[in-house]
């Protein structure tokens, strides 16, 4: 099968900080480094380092030829991604001491979707194939519901959180990720809690306290997450989403794939950066984590 992945293409510049900025603070940054980043990309590519098959469709500017070519070189199929007259999507990410961070994003190209281009890509996927979103480019609701038509298993990771975006999506899922924060925000929009939302499968990642699987029909599946010494959260929940997508593709049980996903996302807050560190699947399945 095939991940579908209607996805974000940012250029990450990444400021370290002695602390987070408050509001009016002026901080000079200890260090600047630029990776590929945006949801989407860091999604295609943990999908891509865990072994799935990843066709990604989005869009850069003519300055982010650069990161087109390297989401290539780590096992993407970069067909679908257009280059249009606008610039690329970049972040500023402040991350401080304590790896907690702070991120300013600029959409810029990844609103140029256009939906022929959506179009041309979904007419080559086949039933059964994987269809994932974010909340980072234009024509989600258009693409889900393609997907649905398709008979596509239609994915949704509800970041960066809008309740109205997800609702919107919500009818043709069959599979939502969210983290504890955005749960709740959910909740609250809607009434309607994890365990009682219309979608076959849940997850909710709690970051250092783990995560919870939801079935439809069945009880939560709780799993703790690894002790490890985080520097960069960073990219972290992408990486566990594209495992576990990676895991869905390969025919692996959801609770097998949530579990790897667990060790890889360890992995990835042990190391400063994005997409260009996401580990691969040798290394997730070689690292002795407590």
């Amino acid at each position: 099968m095939t991940i579908w992945n209607l996805g974000s293409i940012n250029a990450d510049m990444v400021y370290a900080l002695p602390h987070l900025p408050v509001a009016g603070e002026t901080l000079a940054a200890n260090g600047l480094q630029r990776f590929l980043g945006g949801k989407g990309a860091n999604m295609s590519v943990a999908a891509a380092r865990a072994g799935g098959q990843i066709s990604h469709i989005g869009a850069v500017g003519s300055d982010g030829c650069w990161a087109r070519d390297r989401l290539t070189e780590y096992g993407v199929d970069t067909r679908w991604i257009a280059e249009v007259d606008q610039p690329t999507g970049h972040a500023i990410i402040a991350v401080d001491a304590d790896a907690e961070n702070l991120i300013i994003l600029f959409p810029g190209a990844n609103h140029a979707i256009t939906g022929d281009q959506l179009g041309q890509a979904l007419t080559s996927a086949g039933s059964g194939d994987l269809l994932v979103l974010q909340n980072e480019t234009n024509a989600q609701v258009q693409a889900a519901q393609m997907g649905r038509d398709l008979g596509l298993v239609v994915c949704y990771a509800a970041a960066p959180f809008q309740a109205e975006a997800v609702q919107a999506v919500l009818p043709y899922l069959d599979f939502l990720i969210l983290n504890e924060v955005e749960a709740e925000q959910l909740h609250a929009a809607s009434g309607l809690a994890p365990s009682d939302l219309p979608v076959e499968h849940v997850i909710v990642t709690f970051g250092s306290k783990g995560a919870r699987y939801y079935r439809r029909g069945s009880d939560p599946l709780a799993f703790s997450a690894y002790k490890v010494n985080a520097v960069d959260t960073t990219g972290a929940g992408d990486t566990f989403t594209g495992y576990v997508l990676a895991g869905m593709d390969r025919g692996m049980p959801m609770e097998q794939a949530i579990a790897q996903a667990m060790r890889a996302a360890a992995l990835m807050v042990t190391r400063h950066g994005t997409a260009d560190v996401i580990p691969d699947l040798q290394e997730v399945r070689a690292a002795q984590l407590d």
